[in-house]
């Protein structure tokens, strides 16, 4: 349990620092994610506006995520249960999922093509996707530690 308890609060801390990060980006520079999301010869369009002001939703549940595992981590003792932290954990590995395979079918398919989607495989969107990987699956295999030493 000892070396789970410690994992999860790491995790936690991860959590933080990259949800916190998210939030930042998409809220309060909504615009420069816009501008990463939408074709240079789009970004004249009154849809650009909306584009960023869309991408601040995206922010502000980065911002819950962020606040939901500063919480935990400030009061891990309301947790100590390794069963209630397991189900934090996949909690979180499930937020990161989502945010992950959101991009898959993109990267799949080649990223921006013309007028269309976004290059996940280069620049700042590789370093989005791969983070969110390896978080989803860092939080993931904590939850599984987690639920093992319980047995």
């Amino acid at each position: 349990m000892q070396l789970w308890s410690g994992a999860f609060t790491v995790v936690l801390a991860l959590n933080v620092a990259w949800f916190s990060m998210g939030f930042w980006y998409f809220t309060v520079k909504s615009v420069a994610a816009a501008i990463l999301l939408v074709p240079k010869s789009a970004r004249g369009s009154p849809l650009f506006d909306t584009m960023s002001a869309s991408v601040r939703f995206l922010g502000a549940m980065n911002f819950a995520f962020a606040l939901l595992s500063a919480l935990v981590l400030a009061n891990l003792s309301l947790f100590g249960d390794p069963r209630q932290r397991a189900l934090l954990a996949g909690v979180f590995a499930a937020a990161h999922a989502g945010q992950f395979l959101c991009n898959v079918p993109i990267a799949i398919g080649g990223g921006r093509r013309g007028e269309s989607l976004w290059d996940v495989l280069s620049g700042p969107m590789l370093f989005i996707f791969a983070v969110d990987f390896t978080l989803m699956l860092a939080n993931a295999v904590v939850a599984a530690g987690l639920l093992t030493s319980a047995l």
